[in-house]
């Protein structure tokens, strides 16, 4: 944690995160194009991580058997992280397991690449499972996306192509809004077409 704490006193390090399909890309490519501060995105990291013969790619091979492999790309025996999802979403063990063997390996990562942003005033690292991942300390704020289940629903919806229980299940497996509203500094609300987040960055950033 040395990089981690030497950064911390100086630099600006914003946690963003939102439930499932609050609109966490949406607002991560505005503070992109419209503030120029760079970005750590877990979810980047997460793909990074399991990409063939790296350490998380052999060690869920070795949990989950050539059945995760992505028949569709065979020669490069990438795992499929559609099916993956799929299983971990249905077997909560396995979701466990993942969780403890990529979460680790993500937050090392990014307090690693924290540390190639020093001379930044201001990061943005993208958190999806900030709270459940127990991210909190290597952030210096946290903003949060407010955004109705409803809406979460109806975009997860046409972005997946699932089904609306599948959808309403899948959202309702992370921790409620209200809960981390009780941690988080900033409220972003995407609750409507409005874009009020907007000048809450505006504001803030």
């Amino acid at each position: 944690m040395d990089i981690l704490q030497k950064s911390k006193n100086s630099q600006r390090r914003i946690g963003l995160t939102g439930g499932i399909a609050s609109g966490k890309t949406t607002i991560t490519n505005y503070i992109r194009k419209h503030k120029n501060i760079p970005i750590l995105d877990a979810d980047n990291l997460s793909r990074e991580l399991i990409k063939p013969n790296t350490y998380g790619y052999r060690k869920i091979l070795e949990y989950f058997g050539n059945k995760i492999i992505d028949n569709k790309n065979n020669s490069e025996r990438a795992i499929n992280r559609k099916l993956l999802r799929k299983i971990i979403f249905k077997n909560s063990e396995s979701k466990e397991w993942i969780e403890k063997l990529l979460h680790p390996l993500i937050k090392e990562k990014m307090i690693e690449e924290c540390s190639q942003f020093k001379k930044n005033q201001t990061i943005v690292l993208a958190i999806p499972l900030l709270f459940e991942a127990k991210f909190e300390d290597i952030c210096t704020e946290i903003w949060l996306i407010k955004c109705p289940k409803e809406l979460q629903q109806k975009r997860l919806i046409a972005r997946d192509k699932i089904s609306e229980k599948e959808a309403y299940e899948s959202i309702n497996l992370q921790l409620s809004f209200e809960e981390k509203r009780k941690f988080s500094d900033i409220i972003l609300d995407n609750s409507d077409d409005q874009n009020k987040w907007i000048k809450t960055i505006r504001e803030l950033l």
